[in-house]
């Protein structure tokens, strides 16, 4: 039930109304918080947000890995009309401290250390005057003098169409596009999401997704509070403690990339976990091969297998296949639109096209974004005059209506549930001594579904050494970018325009 009016302070209200004493989040280390827990700390983290002069608008970062702190961090932030500007944990500094200059934010919530990174000292150096603090997300927040009427007059004066947060996508320029969200938005796509998958009270749903994606925070621990499930945040994926958390608490929910089921399946001591307590798994962000599905319901015990279509830019959800579904049709669609939304395929001149036959994706309905932050003209791009967002990808539909990507957006291709876009890529490669021009496509990979592999064409005298290319690339750039292989080449095929291209490359390497 979607709380009255559709704002994070609201359901935060609602949900400890609802279900005080329930556990809400459950973290890895065994300390549990109940909904009205839940919303205590969310509302000491608005008075310590308030305390520190940030208004409404104003936008909190966060870089750190899945925690029940995250959550307290971002609904405390949001229910006093902050805007959450989520960072990639895989980033490097450079990659950060670009989505931070570019959001504007004021505050950033962090964490001391996760898997030997220190975000607060790879920002170092990077110039970012508008960043005024850093909070780290161990230390909680100070406790400040701030009464209850005055916190609840800053909660009633965010509005159902105020800006809850700014989820950044790459673009075919290189550059990220902060795509901008609602809280009505937000809250009204994932009560449907969750109705439609199924999510109930008292499901116990591990969330390995990470926060900073939609996939991990508004299919994640957003759909819990509306829904009354409790959250168990995994900070790093490892296949045999996701096993032994499955069987210790119960986990009734797993969401997750193919890769991770992959995972799981092909663990050596599967048969040594008790995972009977799974009853519903939700898949997507990559192709799904049929026996995959089957392999979930049979060999994991899965009874209930969805997957789903969406894009950061339409509040990362648009199309779901239904409970029931046989696994052909699962693997090979991202199901129908969920209600409420339109889809539309075209030709290129923006005419329909007849079922069953190719034409770019295009979606109208209460989750397109508000717009990318200070970038009226890529809005103006992906958003007609009409109000249809244009996914750029390709899709068919069937006679029941259910949707099947055929081609992904431009040159875009997946690692392992990420998207990876090869400008973004080749714009950090070019910073390279020894690279004159370099084009980055996805080679299949039996693991991750694509990884990139660079072509470069070498300055005149350059070192072309692979593996310290490689190594530099690791060290640069988030892993799921960072190339895994690399050629070095005399000229990239070019048009006549003088652009590269990309389909030769995908077919020397079989993509």
């Amino acid at each position: 039930m979607l709380p009255d009016p559709m704002t994070m302070g609201a359901l935060l209200d609602a949900a400890a109304r609802r279900w005080p004493e329930q556990p809400a989040i459950r973290g890895e280390d065994g300390r549990q918080w109940s909904f009205a827990e839940l919303r205590e700390e969310a509302r000491a983290v608005s008075r310590a947000l308030i305390a520190r002069g940030v208004a409404a608008g104003d936008r909190v970062a966060i870089w750190a890995p899945n925690r029940p702190e995250w959550i307290f961090a971002a609904a405390g932030a949001e229910q006093i009309g902050a805007v959450v500007a989520p960072l990639n944990t895989r980033f490097k500094g450079r990659e950060a401290a670009d989505v931070l200059a570019r959001s504007g934010a004021s505050i950033l919530f962090t964490v001391r250390a996760f898997r030997d990174l220190d975000f607060a000292g790879m920002l170092a150096g990077e110039a970012l005057p508008g960043l005024r603090e850093t909070l780290f997300l161990e230390d909680g927040v100070p406790p400040e003098a701030l009464s209850d009427e005055t916190l609840d007059a800053r909660i009633a004066a965010t509005g159902p169409d105020s800006v809850a947060d700014i989820l950044y996508t790459s673009g075919t320029t290189g550059r990220p596009k902060g795509a901008m969200s609602s809280h009505a938005q937000n809250l009204r796509s994932f009560e449907v999401w969750s109705e439609t998958v199924g999510l109930r009270a008292g499901d116990r749903y591990l969330i390995v997704n990470p926060f900073f994606h939609s996939f991990g925070y508004k299919a994640g621990w957003l759909a819990c509070l509306l829904r009354g499930a409790v959250i168990l945040p995994v900070a790093a994926f490892d296949a045999g403690e996701v096993m032994r958390r499955i069987e210790a608490e119960r986990i009734t929910v797993l969401p997750g990339p193919p890769t991770l089921f992959q995972s799981l399946l092909d663990a050596p001591d599967r048969s040594r976990h008790d995972l009977s307590s799974l009853r519903l798994a939700i898949t997507g962000a990559a192709s799904v091969p049929p026996v995959l599905i089957r392999r979930m319901r049979d060999e994991l015990g899965i009874p209930e297998v969805v997957t789903a279509y969406g894009l950061t830019e339409a509040c990362g959800v648009v199309t779901i296949t239904r409970a029931g579904d046989p696994p052909e049709l699962i693997a090979e669609s991202c199901g129908a639109p969920i209600p409420g939304v339109e889809v539309r395929l075209v030709d290129p001149s923006g005419a329909d096209v007849a079922e069953g036959e190719p034409g770019e994706l295009l979606v109208h309905g209460f989750n397109v974004m508000k717009g990318y932050l200070d970038d009226p003209e890529a809005t103006a791009k992906a958003i007609d005059a009409e109000g249809w967002l244009h996914t750029g990808d390709i899709a068919t539909r069937d006679a029941r209506g259910y949707l099947r990507i055929t081609d992904r957006a431009k040159d875009m291709f997946i690692c392992g549930g990420f998207n990876c876009y090869p400008a973004e890529i080749e714009a950090l490669i070019a910073e390279y001594p020894a690279v004159a021009r370099v084009a980055v496509v996805g080679r299949p990979d039996a693991r991750m579904g694509e990884v990139a592999h660079a072509v470069i064409v070498p300055r005149p005298g350059a070192d072309t050494d692979s593996e310290a290319f490689l190594r530099w690339c690791r060290a640069t750039m988030a892993n799921y970018k960072a190339p895994r292989s690399v050629e070095w080449v005399d000229t990239l095929p070019l048009n006549a325009s003088g652009k590269v291209q990309r389909f030769l490359l995908r077919e020397r390497v079989g993509s």
